[in-house]
């Protein structure tokens, strides 16, 4: 995953030519070290279809505060610049994908 700040944001969210999904974690939160691996294990199926990115909240609070990232993990979603969603918390490897799959189908 790439990591991004306030200062390559834009540059990698609302540029990309690809989809992307961002995720906002802490380096304190078990719920965040359960999800990585999660998401560490999609996104070699979805290379140069999605790029995968992740925040740290701690490092980037503004970031943080403007997609509603008060629950971490929070994935946020992109595609052509525009916000698609945003989801919250723990989810399984399937349901992810699976959010995953409707969410850019419906964009």
């Amino acid at each position: 995953m790439l990591h991004l700040t306030a200062g390559n944001f834009d540059a990698e969210t609302k540029h990309s030519p690809l989809p992307v999904v961002v995720m906002f974690y802490a380096v304190w939160c078990g719920k965040c070290a359960m999800m990585k691996p999660i998401v560490e294990e999609i996104e070699p199926r979805y290379r140069n279809k999605v790029r995968f990115c992740e925040v740290e909240i701690d490092e980037s609070p503004l970031l943080a505060a403007k997609y509603d990232a008060d629950i971490v993990p929070t994935f946020v979603f992109f595609q052509n610049g525009r916000l698609l969603g945003i989801m919250q918390g723990i989810i399984d490897e399937v349901q992810f994908e699976q959010r995953l799959q409707k969410i850019f189908r419906n964009s």
